[in-house]
């Protein structure tokens, strides 16, 4: 009798088949990862570095665990005599899903011009490419169907069990400061992923382009008192025929004499991914790092299976200053989350 566990695994490897049908991969803490929602919101912090790492956990419950790991890195640097700015990124993603160790390795450099709109408040409009490699592959030797039973191999026509790819995404972003309050900001963006439809399958005959990819992205600040905020987020984004929408809002509150640089800042909040879960999400700053920690309650058509249980995040963030340069003037502002 096979295992549920092989079971699984076997319906894992005949998902191969539709890999290039499915959405991307995407975070819950989708504000941690800036880079994969849109070239065009790299460097929309305040300083001058910024490194961020952000891992995922999900369907512990149902099979071995598929895990999400994300690293960026954001370098900003002044253009001309304007307030103008470039940034140079780096996003990498690894991800490895089930049990026959579906691996795959994404390498995005990322540059992204902001061009001032204003030399009083912060307001800047940001155009931004990535580009880069991406590799996937899978452990065959894990992979089961019928026709290992009979001695048959797994009865796949597959050249090689890994392929590889160039894919390309660019954006465009607005943000700004309405009043000196730095508190009160706004953002609002749009990016367009896969631009180039890469061709990706394992299968020698087969010829299928991933899909391009739309993403709509927005958020608001809102100072409550003194020393707290409310910041709202949301993404929209559409890929072929799946849609997937996130929306939720933290609260941050500030704590230590000096309110311009608090010594923490602790947050506290929820968001929803219509139709799939149901996110906690809490995040302390100690300036220069952040950690963060979310978990998914899953209210999806799976709870019953999964029993709510869903996956958890884990992220963490340097932002830091080049002390070996004036202090960048009009610094574009950053939504705390």
């Amino acid at each position: 009798m096979i295992s549920a566990k092989k079971c699984f695994g076997i319906a894992a490897a005949l998902s191969l088949v539709q890999a290039a049908h499915a959405q991307d991969l995407h975070f819950s803490q989708f504000f941690e990862a800036p880079l994969l929602r849109n070239p065009a919101l790299a460097g929309i912090f305040t300083g001058d570095m910024r490194v961020q790492a952000l891992h995922r956990s999900q369907w512990n419950s149902l099979t071995q665990a598929y895990k999400t790991t994300s690293l960026n890195g954001e370098y900003k640097m002044p253009i001309g005599k304007a307030n103008d700015f470039l940034t140079v990124g780096l996003q990498m993603l690894y991800d490895q899903a089930g049990t026959v160790s579906w691996k795959t390795t994404h390498v995005l450099p990322t540059l992204n011009y902001h061009k001032s709109l204003s030399n009083e408040v912060n307001r800047y409009l940001s155009i931004g490419f990535s580009g880069g490699y991406v590799q996937s592959r899978f452990d065959r030797s894990k992979m089961e169907t019928s026709t290992s039973f009979n001695g048959g191999g797994d009865g796949e026509s597959m050249a090689t069990p890994q392929y590889g790819y160039f894919d390309v995404a660019t954006g465009a972003s607005f943000n700004t400061q309405w009043s000196q309050n730095s508190d009160n900001n706004l953002f609002v963006a749009v990016a367009y992923h896969h631009f180039n439809r890469p061709r990706r399958s394992f299968f020698q005959d087969d010829d299928v382009a991933l899909a391009p990819k739309v993403v709509v992205s927005g958020g608001i600040k809102l100072s409550v008192t003194e020393r707290s905020y409310f910041n709202l987020q949301g993404d929209v984004s559409r890929q072929g025929t799946n849609q997937n929408i996130i929306v939720g809002a933290l609260y941050g509150f500030k704590l230590g004499e000096e309110l311009d640089k608090p010594k923490y800042t602790l947050h506290g909040g929820a968001f929803l991914r219509l139709n799939d879960a149901f996110i906690p999400v809490i995040r302390l700053d100690y300036h220069p790092f952040s950690v963060s920690f979310s978990y998914d309650v899953n209210i999806s058509r799976l709870k019953t299976s999964t029993m709510g249980r869903g996956g958890y995040e884990l992220g963490i963030s340097f932002t830091g200053r080049n002390k070996h340069r004036e202090e960048m003037k009009g610094v574009i502002f950053c939504p705390k989350y």
